[in-house]
C-alpha cells in the first residue's frame, strides 16, 4: 500500500494563497512542483501560469523574513541586473511569486559537464556584473564589520572542531585561533565597504538561456550586507560547492580586478596587494563555512553538506600555507584532523 504524503500545512496555505491572486496572473496552483530548498528554512517551487512558468518562494515566519528579498530585488533590478521580478508577495506570511530565471544554476550546469569554453564565457559575464553589483546603494543594509566577522568565526571551533571533530577545550589552540581570527577580521574591516551579496557563487547564479555571454541571473541575495570589497570575489573563486584550482582563481581574480578598476571601485593599484586581500577574506569565509556545514549536519540533519567539507578545508589550507602568519593555524588543523606535517610546511 502506498504511504500517504505527510501533512504539509505550509504547502496547503501556499496553494490557497496562489488561488487568491488576480486572475490576470493566470496561476495554476495545482501545477506546483518542488524546485529546491536551501540551507535555510526557505523552499522554492515552480508553478505554471498563462504567461509561462514562475517560481514561488516559501519563507516561513518567524524563521525567515522575505522583506529584505523584496527590497533588495527592487534595488538590484533598478541597477539593470538580472534578478527575479516580483509579481506578487505577502511578506507577512512569507509567500512570493517570482519570475523564473531558468532551469539551471551555474553549479548544476558545471555538474552536468558544461563545455569549458562556455564556462569561461559565462564566468566572464559574471565578472562584468560584479562591479555593477558592488556599486548598488548600501542604504539600510547591515554593516559587515569586525565584530560580526569575529562572531561568524566562532562557528569554526564550536561546530567544526568541537562538535564535528570531537576536540575538547585547549588553551593553546584557543590562543592561536583568537590571534588568527583577530588578524583576519581587522584586515577585512580595513577594506573599503561596498554592497556585498555574501553568497556570490555557482549555486546562486542562473544560466541565462540567451547565450554564454549573457548576464547571469542572480538569486539568494536577501542576506546582502555593507561589507569588505573583496568578499564576493573571494566567494566566487573559492566556491564552497565547486573546486577551482589556483590558476583559475588567479585568472578570474585578475579579470575582476581589471573590471573593478575600470569601474572606479577602490581596489588597490597593485594586484599583489589585492590578491592577498581576497585570499585572507576567503580564509575568513571558509573557516566560517566549515562551522556552518558542520552545524547543518549535526544540528539540522542536512548531512549532504559534509560532502563539501574536504573542498572548503583545501581552500583553507591553500591560504594558510602561503602566509607565515597562518602557519600556527595549519598546526591546529593538522592536530585536529590528525594529518602528519611534512617537510613541505615551513613553521
Amino acid at each position: 500500500m502506498k504511504t500517504p504524503p505527510a501533512p504539509d500545512p505550509r504547502l496547503d496555505s501556499l496553494k490557497q494563497w496562489l488561488r487568491t491572486l488576480p486572475a490576470a496572473l493566470g496561476v495554476e496552483p495545482d501545477s506546483l512542483t518542488p524546485v529546491s530548498g536551501d540551507a535555510s528554512f526557505r523552499r522554492y517551487f515552480r508553478v505554471a501560469t498563462s504567461g509561462g512558468t514562475r517560481i514561488v518562494m516559501d519563507a516561513p515566519p518567524p524563521h525567515e523574513d522575505c522583506g529584505p528579498f523584496v527590497r533588495i530585488a527592487q534595488r538590484l533590478a533598478g541597477a539593470g541586473l538580472t534578478v527575479p521580478a516580483i509579481f506578487a508577495h505577502e511578506t507577512a506570511r512569507g509567500f512570493l511569486l517570482l519570475s523564473d530565471l531558468g532551469r539551471q544554476t551555474y553549479y548544476e550546469a558545471i555538474q552536468a559537464g558544461l563545455d569549458p569554453q562556455a564556462l569561461q564565457r559565462r564566468y566572464r559575464a559574471v565578472l562584468r556584473d560584479l562591479p555593477r553589483i558592488q556599486q548598488v546603494s548600501c542604504e539600510g543594509l547591515p554593516l559587515y564589520d569586525e565584530t560580526r566577522l569575529l562572531d561568524e568565526l566562532a562557528l569554526f571551533p564550536q561546530w567544526y572542531l568541537e562538535t564535528h571533530l570531537g576536540l575538547g577545550p585547549d588553551a593553546d589552540r584557543q590562543a592561536v585561533l583568537q590571534s588568527t581570527f583577530e588578524r583576519l577580521a581587522r584586515d577585512a574591516a580595513r577594506q573599503p565597504r561596498v554592497f556585498v551579496h555574501r553568497d556570490f557563487h555557482s549555486p546562486n547564479l542562473m544560466i541565462n538561456e540567451a547565450g554564454p555571454d549573457a548576464a547571469p541571473g542572480i538569486i539568494d541575495f536577501q542576506d546582502a550586507v555593507h561589507g569588505p570589497l573583496s568578499y564576493d570575489i573571494a566567494s566566487l573563486v573559492m566556491d564552497a560547492r565547486t573546486t577551482w584550482d589556483e590558476p583559475q582563481q588567479l585568472d578570474w581574480g585578475i579579470r575582476y580586478w581589471e573590471a573593478a578598476r575600470a569601474a572606479g571601485l577602490p581596489v588597490p593599484a597593485d594586484f599583489a596587494e589585492f590578491h592577498q586581500q581576497y585570499e585572507w577574506m576567503g580564509l575568513q569565509r571558509n573557516l566560517r563555512i566549515l562551522g556552518v556545514f558542520a552545524r547543518l549536519s549535526h544540528r539540522d540533519g542536512k548531512h549532504h553538506y559534509l560532502g563539501h567539507i574536504p573542498r572548503v578545508r583545501a581552500y583553507v589550507r591553500q591560504v594558510a600555507g602561503r602566509y607565515d602568519a597562518f602557519h600556527p593555524l595549519l598546526r591546529v588543523l593538522d592536530q585536529a584532523e590528525q594529518i602528519q606535517t611534512t617537510d613541505g610546511y615551513s613553521f
